[in-house]
């Protein structure tokens, strides 16, 4: 008895030591060295650090490259902090939503502290976000398992707008 007492506590405490949160993980990726400063510069750090269940469609650092020239730069000025944490709070939910658990077919989303809606579809093909440009992200890693979340890394920067449309 008191062996497995002894295995379970090592197990618990190797599992406790590994545990990293969604910004942990971020920072620790050469790919998400934009969404890392990104989250810094809005004060965002803390709470996707924190406890809760969330999920974030991260964008790698070529999705916030694609956006137009100065984009990036502009919302990272201090004038900005309200757009940029409106559009970084676009890529979160509030709650632990692993791919298995997307259903079939297109459906609305609502993330985090925003009225704006996101349309999720996932097929045999994989997952895919419309945002409310209309203009659609691929999930091209689901599932990367944080202790306070899952991330689903995406080629896209979500933006908010009006019209995400499900097909």
């Amino acid at each position: 008895m008191k062996i497995k007492f002894a295995l379970a506590a090592l197990a618990l405490s190797a599992t406790t030591a590994s545990a990293q949160s969604i910004v942990d993980i971020a920072a620790g990726d050469e790919r998400f060295t934009t969404l890392v400063a990104a989250v810094t510069a809005a004060g965002l750090a803390e709470t996707l650090a924190g406890p809760g269940h969330f999920t974030v469609y991260a964008p790698v650092n070529d999705a916030f490259a694609a956006l137009p020239e100065g984009t990036v730069e502009t919302l990272l000025k201090p004038e900005n902090k309200g757009q940029l944490t409106d559009i970084l709070l676009y890529h979160v939910d509030d709650r632990n939503l692993p791919a298995a658990a997307i259903p079939a077919g297109s459906n609305y989303f609502k993330p985090l502290l925003t009225s704006q809606r996101l349309c999720i579809t996932k097929s045999a093909s994989g997952v895919t976000i419309a945002d409310g440009t209309g203009e659609v992200a691929n999930v091209i890693i689901a599932d990367i398992k944080a202790d306070n979340g899952v991330i689903h890394v995406i080629d896209k920067v979500l933006l908010p707008g009006t019209r995400p449309a499900c097909h």
